[in-house]
């Protein structure tokens, strides 16, 4: 319902790592540091003080800024969910997973 803002909250650059999930996944990704943890070592705010973490993190939030993206308004909830599941498993979308973040 509110895309414009979900998107801008992943790639604005102020945008925290709180913020800023997805390029937060890709800069874990880009860094090879994929494992989270709730210990201070390794912790979202340790790996942002991190100045290779942090620098693909920056990286991260452009590539989404220059990210081109296309959707489709579905109104009826049942049929939004299915296709989001087909879509995903159509493209084989990596990071759709439908994991909880």
């Amino acid at each position: 319902n509110r895309l414009r803002k979900r998107l801008g909250n992943h790639c604005r650059e102020g945008a925290s790592h709180k913020m800023a999930a997805f390029a937060f996944r890709l800069a874990r990704e880009s860094t090879g540091k994929l494992v989270a943890t709730y210990k201070k070592e390794g912790s979202r705010k340790s790996l942002m003080e991190e100045p290779d973490f942090k620098k693909a993190f920056l990286g991260a939030k452009e590539r989404i800024r220059g990210m081109r993206v296309r959707y489709i308004e579905e109104v009826d909830p049942t049929r939004q969910a299915l296709l989001e599941i087909y879509v995903a498993i159509a493209l084989k979308a990596p990071y759709n997973d439908f994991a909880t973040h």
